[in-house]
């Protein structure tokens, strides 16, 4: 599981590991994966950890074989690292688009391809990602964030049906606004969006039941009805933009 160190990849992992999954957890910073691996530990004792900066494209494949080769195989890969980035379009550089690029889509398809062949030698395997609201919706001032959301979105589903009855299970997890450090993060502006938000805990209790059932995608929390937006968004893209459009400049003027 990528992006384990703090958020819905920490909490998922907590929730499997307790439950007797050994996991297998990586990030950037080696200090909160360790105390992760350390809670996991408690009741799932052969659970490891990769330290490794997916935006590293090299790195992320090496990363997802180590993993392979330690558990001697592997059942699920989840992708879930993401990096955010709350900018105006007109202010946002090339190398800023590649960075979301690699993290957030590349890595993912980066590991996904690296296990492929294995999984397809087993003749089964699930893969989750996780990607965003905002790869259903386009979000104002997160033209890459959504971007790449996108493009994972769309990797997904063609994903599925091209490895549909292989035995190869291919899931998309669309979380809508959860309390993590994504909305804190240092290095970016603040978003538009400043209303309630679920805990990694709620979104992590919802993932884990949909790991064994047949659905494709869910959209957690249930609490905040995203389905029903993007559903709405597919009827009328035209009415969905001016709303947004709306919504932003009257945020705006509040602040």
């Amino acid at each position: 599981m990528t992006g384990a160190s703090s958020g819905i990849g920490a909490a998922l992992a907590r929730v499997l590991a307790a439950r007797g999954d050994t996991v297998g957890i990586v990030a950037r910073r080696e200090d909160r994966l360790d105390a992760v691996l350390a809670q996991c530990r408690r009741s799932s004792p052969a659970s490891q950890r990769w330290v490794a900066d997916l935006g590293d494209l090299d790195r992320a494949e090496a990363v997802a074989l180590e993993a392979w080769d330690a558990f001697g195989g592997l059942d699920v890969l989840v992708n879930n690292a993401a990096i955010p980035q709350v900018c105006h379009v007109t202010k946002l550089t090339p190398a800023e688009i590649e960075r979301q690029m690699r993290v957030n889509y590349l890595s993912p398809v980066g590991m996904t391809m690296a296990l492929l062949p294995r999984m397809l030698e087993q003749g089964s395997g699930t893969i989750v990602n996780v990607g965003s609201v905002g790869g259903r919706l386009g979000i104002a001032r997160e033209a890459a964030y959504t971007g790449a959301k996108f493009a994972l979105t769309g990797w997904s589903e063609a994903l599925a049906l091209d490895l549909w009855d292989t035995g190869i299970t291919v899931k998309l997890v669309t979380p809508g606004a959860v309390d993590t450090e994504i909305w804190t993060h240092p290095d970016v502006e603040p978003t538009v969006y400043d209303g309630d938000k679920a805990s990694p805990e709620e979104v992590a209790a919802e993932i884990i039941p949909f790991f064994d059932d047949d659905r494709f995608e869910i959209f957690p929390p249930a609490a905040q009805h995203m389905e029903a937006v993007v559903k709405g968004k597919a009827k009328d893209v035209d009415a969905f933009l001016r709303g947004v459009a709306d919504w932003e400049a009257q945020e705006r003027a509040k602040r």
